[in-house]
């Protein structure tokens, strides 16, 4: 008789190995330069604790002073502080930022020369506008109450809008800015020291707490800007 052939036992299957979900990519944080000019190191004060405040909000930041335009001579006469250990800032720093911060010291209610000489290095990015849609940001000192904590910012507003660039006010967010109980800087332009007219009094804390907060309002304009 011809054999049946045997019924071949079914093979036990290996479980398959479940595959790994692939983990979603890690967006790098948005990166701020702080561009800063500071002969007392008033602005520079209140650069740094911006700078840690958009830090705490999820900001990478890095810090630049911008080039000097008196003589050592005349800094010297003028009793002006060392300067801090900061890159010079150049025009293609301001390019590769997510969003840039202004501290801008007041010289008649106006940006202090030197801003105005490096925002006037600035006509290459300007013709090509690589900086439009870029968040921006004031912050400044003045030696007086009324010596320009508006007017500084206000018309420095003029370079934004010739380079395209989105100009983020504090407005009233900081809580300070209703405390009347002692003289301080900060306005809705952006946060602000009095320097006083001999250039000795430091940031008080309400000055340092409403820096604090525009750091985390520019921080959040300059994430959701970047989620875009």
């Amino acid at each position: 008789k011809e054999q049946q052939p045997k019924e071949q036992q079914p093979k036990e299957q290996q479980p398959k190995e479940t595959e790994a979900a692939p983990k979603p990519a890690t967006m790098p944080n948005p990166r701020v330069a702080i561009v800063f000019y500071s002969m007392y190191h008033h602005v520079f004060d209140m650069a740094k604790v911006i700078a840690e405040s958009l830090e705490e909000n999820g900001i990478d930041v890095d810090l630049y002073q911008v080039p000097e335009t008196l003589p050592d001579s005349v800094l010297e006469k003028m009793y002006a502080a060392p300067k801090p250990d900061v890159p010079i800032a150049t025009p293609d720093i301001l390019e590769s930022a997510d969003g840039i911060i202004f501290g801008i010291p007041t010289r008649y209610g106006m940006a202090a020369a030197q801003m105005k000489a490096f925002m006037d290095s600035t006509g290459g990015l300007w013709q090509k506008q690589a900086l439009a849609g870029k968040p921006a940001a004031i912050f400044f000192s003045t030696g007086t109450q009324n010596g320009g904590q508006e007017t500084t910012a206000l018309t420095f507003v003029t370079q934004l809008t010739h380079h395209g660039m989105i100009y983020v006010p504090l407005g009233y967010a900081a809580s300070e800015a209703f405390d009347l109980s002692e003289p301080h800087g900060g306005s809705p332009y952006g946060a602000g020291t009095l320097a006083g007219a001999d250039g000795s009094r430091k940031p008080s804390d309400i000055e340092k707490r409403m820096a604090v907060k525009q750091g985390e309002v520019f921080a959040n304009v300059v994430k959701k800007l970047a989620r875009d």
